[in-house]
């Protein structure tokens, strides 16, 4: 077999999956470049472009005053006419990737977020003293080396680094009793045994033995080293010789994780756990979760030496982290920037018009890209971007429409005090109130975060941040139309949250008596804050019914990244697919340029 043979295989699907289609001429100039770089390396070794982006960020920039005691500076230019060589819609984990990378490429970057501060669904806040995460609390691979965290690379990338303390479980309450979740491999599976039985215990440790050939194959090749054109089988030539033991194996990856359990996994208990794992993750059950997240999950999680991390300073560190990323190699940041419109002429997306609505470059302007315009926005928010009435947006627009949502959230925030609270208490708990429901439905899986457990210094002294949340199970519908200002919205956030409180009081039995702060946040709290369609925690894309789309879209010039794109939903994924539509716009060698220089975390 021809060396491309084989990368074709340990790629399964990867054009289509990525988007790449030869007859269109935006490839077909990838193909001159990658032409022109095989020249290049033939000629004396890989060079990367050395310009360095001389993106304006001047005195002009205005400072934006973010939620209470965070400052973000924002890098506005002001002027009603910049041209710049990519702008990114949205400064998500997954926008940030892209545009840090991009900027690191040596490209011009602005980053438009209409939030006053950087992070989407990441990003912290503060009130009255405490710091509160909005969104993600596990992370796995941010403290190690070598890493499969897509964000890791990154980071390492930006030659960034977010400090976090290792801790190795967290508590379940399920119907059967207290279950330990663990990143200890045998310690997980005896506590399998423990609550299951002898069954459920072999029959996890015969789909581990499963899963080892296919994790092999799903981590054999970083994300890094990922890209949507022919140029994949450079950039992963590396990788393959590793890989070529597990080529049978990389064809299920993207098959519903269901059909290996199904062949494995007949104990109730067990099948109802992997469910669970499944719907935590990807708000999604087995059958529709494909095979590549969950192995991938599994094999960081209960590797070797493997820990869970929390990221000292909140998730806002990592925010932080790439922000200093991004602007270290000359991208801009624009806070308070609502992207209106995404400009499209002669059928191609060439920049966006912006609404600027704080700080001293307050008002309307163009911003336009030589390159390309990439959106971190979701598929259905992107959508609403597009001139409805222009015919290359048309594709686009359709396919939003078609893509169904998982469902939204109800948190709750609170400041408690801390006396007397045991001292070994646990950061974080998962609450699952009755199998017989399903695990997906409403309010029946909640999670909650103490993260002041591993930092003390999220809170006044003698307290400590909880964050609740149902686990994406929350309907938008009962919801929709509601006025946020009237008694009615009100009531319902009580009678909504009562699950939650329900949930605390299993972990802590007299919180009510310890709140000093609590605030409630909806799916029309996700909806206005996060400019998320429905307030929705992502796309519903069905493993073995549908596949995520790569960064590509309809439209030429327009990329998206995030969770609307592959691999999917998750900060690793969000992440990855940053990295993805970054790649895409670079010539290969200095994609390989980059792979070299971060080789040590991959």
């Amino acid at each position: 077999m021809t060396a491309a043979g084989t990368a074709m295989l340990a790629l399964p699907g990867c054009f289509s999956i990525f988007g790449f289609n030869p007859n269109q001429r935006t490839r077909l100039r990838r193909t001159n470049r990658l032409c022109q770089g095989v020249k290049r390396l033939n000629s004396g070794g890989i060079t990367v472009r050395a310009r360095i982006s001389d993106a304006r960020t001047t005195d002009s920039g205005s400072k934006e005053v973010g939620i209470e005691g965070s400052e973000f500076i924002s890098d506005n230019g002001g002027g009603n006419l910049e041209e710049t060589d990519v702008v990114v819609i949205g400064a998500g984990i997954g926008g940030l990737c892209c545009a840090g990378l991009l900027a690191k490429y040596g490209y011009n970057v602005i980053v438009c977020e209409s939030h006053d501060a950087a992070g989407g669904a990441a990003h912290s806040f503060k009130r009255q003293g405490f710091e509160f995460d909005s969104g993600p609390s596990f992370h796995a691979g941010l403290s190690t080396k070598p890493s499969i965290n897509p964000l890791k690379q990154v980071l390492d990338a930006l030659d960034e680094e977010v400090k976090c303390v290792q801790y190795k479980s967290w508590i379940g309450y399920l119907p059967e009793g207290v279950f330990r979740f663990t990143a200890e491999k045998e310690a997980y599976a005896a506590e399998i045994g423990r609550a299951g039985g002898e069954q459920a215990a072999r029959e996890w440790r015969e789909l581990e033995a499963k899963m080892e050939p296919f994790a092999q194959a799903a981590t054999g090749l970083p994300a890094a080293a990922l890209r949507p054109d022919p140029a994949v089988l450079l950039t992963a030539a590396k990788f393959l010789p590793g890989m070529l033991p597990y080529l049978p194996y990389t064809g299920d990856l993207l098959a519903p994780f269901s059909k290996m359990v199904d062949q494995v996994v007949k104990d109730p208990f067990l099948r109802r756990l992997i469910d669970l794992e499944c719907f935590v993750l990807s708000g999604l059950l087995a059958d529709s979760t494909i095979t590549a997240e969950m192995v991938t999950m599994f094999t960081e999680r209960h590797r070797e030496g493997g820990t869970i991390d929390y990221p000292l300073g909140g998730g806002g560190s990592i925010i932080a982290a790439l922000v200093r990323g991004l602007r270290k190699f000359g991208g801009r940041l624009q806070l308070n920037s609502q992207v209106e419109q995404i400009v499209i002429e002669k059928g191609r997306a060439v920049g966006v018009n912006v609404k600027t609505t704080r700080g001293r470059a307050k008002g309307r302007s163009t911003i336009r890209a030589t390159k390309a315009v990439i959106s971190n926005a979701s598929v259905w928010d992107t959508a609403k971007l597009l001139p409805p009435r222009d015919r290359a947006s048309a594709p686009f627009i359709q396919r939003a429409a078609a893509t169904p949502r998982t469902e939204s959230f109800v948190h709750l925030h609170l400041g408690i005090d801390a006396t007397g609270l045991p001292s070994d208490l646990e950061c974080h708990h998962l609450i699952l109130n009755d199998w017989e429901k399903g695990v997906g439905a409403p309010q029946n899986v909640n999670l909650v975060s103490i993260p002041t457990v591993f930092d003390p210094s999220l809170a006044p002294a003698g307290h400590h941040v909880v964050h609740a949340y149902t686990a994406g199970n929350e309907p938008y519908s009962i919801w929709k139309g509601l006025d946020r200002r009237s008694p009615e919205y009100a009531s319902l956030k009580e009678e909504r949250s009562q699950c939650l409180w329900d949930a605390l009081e299993r972990v802590i039995p007299d919180i009510r008596d310890r709140v000093r702060l609590k605030m409630v946040g909806t799916p029309l709290t996700h909806e206005r804050f996060l400019r998320r369609s429905e307030g929705s925690y992502g796309p519903a894309i069905r493993a073995g019914k549908a596949t995520w789309p790569g960064p590509f879209s309809e439209v030429p010039g327009l990329l998206q990244c995030g969770d609307s794109t592959m691999p999917g939903i998750g900060v690793p994924a969000v992440a990855a697919s940053g990295m993805i539509a970054a790649n895409a716009l670079v010539p290969f060698w200095q994609q390989i340029s980059l792979i070299n220089q971060i080789e040590a975390v991959l």
